[in-house]
């Protein structure tokens, strides 16, 4: 015989569930959409940018992205801080001004200095998203 404080919490989580798909349905369906224009494209060896440039316009116009950040922003504790960061302008701003200066560098022959470098940006952005994190919950 099953507990009745169980299947009560099970009844609880399952409407959570549903009120979650129900509320997230768009995003759900716009992202199934992406990634699996991503695999056939790559499996019918598409040209990258133009699979990058679909994905950028067709994540922009479904405004996928923005749904995205909004069920990261869900996540109890962390996530709403993650979300916040995301949307900073400075985020932004270090991240496109690290491929702009790569497109330089890889014009100019540097491509390998610009593995390491573009490593390094993404160190200091992942280490900008935990200190950010460190310093809102201590």
């Amino acid at each position: 015989m099953p507990n009745t404080k169980n299947l009560e919490q099970l009844k609880h989580y399952t409407l959570s569930f549903k009120l979650f798909f129900q509320a997230f349905w768009k995003t759900i369906v716009a992202w199934i959409l992406l990634v699996t224009f991503v695999i056939v494209a790559i499996h019918y060896n598409v040209d990258k940018s133009v699979i990058g440039g679909s994905v950028v316009i067709f994540g922009i116009i479904s405004q996928a992205f923005i749904g995205l950040i909004n069920i990261v922003g869900l996540v109890p504790l962390v996530g709403p801080i993650v979300a916040k960061i995301l949307a900073l302008p400075f985020f932004w701003l270090i991240n496109a001004l690290g491929y702009f200066v790569s497109i330089i560098a890889i014009k100019k022959g540097y491509s390998k200095d610009v593995v390491n470098y573009r490593i390094l940006t993404v160190v200091l952005l992942v280490g900008i998203v935990i200190g950010f994190i460190l310093g809102k919950v201590l």
